[in-house]
């Protein structure tokens, strides 16, 4: 199978319903499961994964009202922590409560940090995450870079 190559991602973003399976383990609980996810696919990125609310475990998450970013394409993203008992990870996940025109099926959905879960994986690969972490792509075997977020990759 060939490797989409994320230099053939277009800017601004695409956004794409995949039926594949998507899951986020932390502290050995199932914090999101889905077929049901869109894939956020930008230049030079690998692709963020977004999953419907119904399909992710919120009684782990709080929101942190105060951290917000700013989206050029996306618009304002609220941030998460994972909490299991005595275990947590800050900012975990993000969402978008109100998002621009073009993302609006984005609405609510989440999307994690690999970097902050136990495992995340597509279908049954365990994903890696995308250097850097601000961005929050997920990598797999499918996917080929050189991928933007590591450190002297912000001016591509």
């Amino acid at each position: 199978m060939p490797k989409e190559s994320v230099w053939d991602y277009p800017r601004p973003p695409r956004l794409e319903q995949t039926a594949k399976r998507i899951r986020v383990i932390f502290a050995g609980k199932t914090i999101a499961d889905t077929t049901r996810a869109y894939r956020l696919l930008e230049t030079s990125h690998p692709p963020t994964y977004y999953i419907p609310p119904e399909d992710v475990a919120r009684e782990y998450l709080t929101l942190l009202p105060e951290q917000k970013t700013f989206c050029e394409f996306k618009g304002t993203a609220v941030y998460w922590t994972i909490k299991i008992g005595e275990r947590r990870s800050e900012q975990a996940a993000w969402s978008y409560p109100e998002p621009a025109k073009n993302y609006l099926a984005l609405k609510n959905h989440f999307a994690f940090y690999a970097s902050r879960a136990d495992a995340c994986f597509v279908d049954d690969e365990q994903v890696q995450s995308q250097p850097g972490d601000f961005y929050g792509g997920w990598i797999t075997e499918g996917i080929t870079g050189p991928f933007k977020g590591a450190k002297g990759t912000s001016g591509w």
